[in-house]
């Protein structure tokens, strides 16, 4: 018997990222519709953030942080030879593995009449998306 591992191993996660693509509201649009608000608007939808850093001249920044796991299966595939020894079945196995995705999403902000409005975001990297 033997077995062979075939195939980029980077492949299933660029189909699951397209695919992911495809059915969802990009983040940086999701974002846009905060600006204006009042952080707590953010704050209300997603919780409290990871970082606020002070950028001065009443501005600041808002960062919230998203780690996601994802559990991708392996696969396993079979195929019998007759050869003139016998018959002999070949092993195609692909491991699966945890891939862990970590995601930033940051809001801009100025004070104004004691609160904080968002002014602007900076976009995501393409894989939080």
């Amino acid at each position: 018997m033997s077995i062979s591992i075939t195939g980029p191993r980077w492949a299933p996660r660029a189909f699951l990222a397209a695919a992911l693509l495809a059915v969802s509201a990009c983040a940086s649009d999701i974002m846009k519709n905060y600006v204006g608000q009042p952080v707590e608007s953010v704050i209300l939808d997603y919780g409290p953030p990871t970082a606020i850093v002070d950028l001065g001249t009443g501005e600041r920044a808002y960062q919230w942080r998203k780690i996601s796991t994802n559990a991708v299966s392996g696969t396993s595939s079979g195929e019998v030879h007759h050869t003139k020894h016998g018959t002999e079945y070949e092993v195609t196995e692909t491991p699966g593995y945890v891939e862990r995705q970590e995601c930033f999403y940051t809001f801009y902000a100025r004070s104004s009449g004691g609160r904080w409005f968002i002014t602007n975001f900076r976009k995501p990297k393409l894989e939080c998306e």
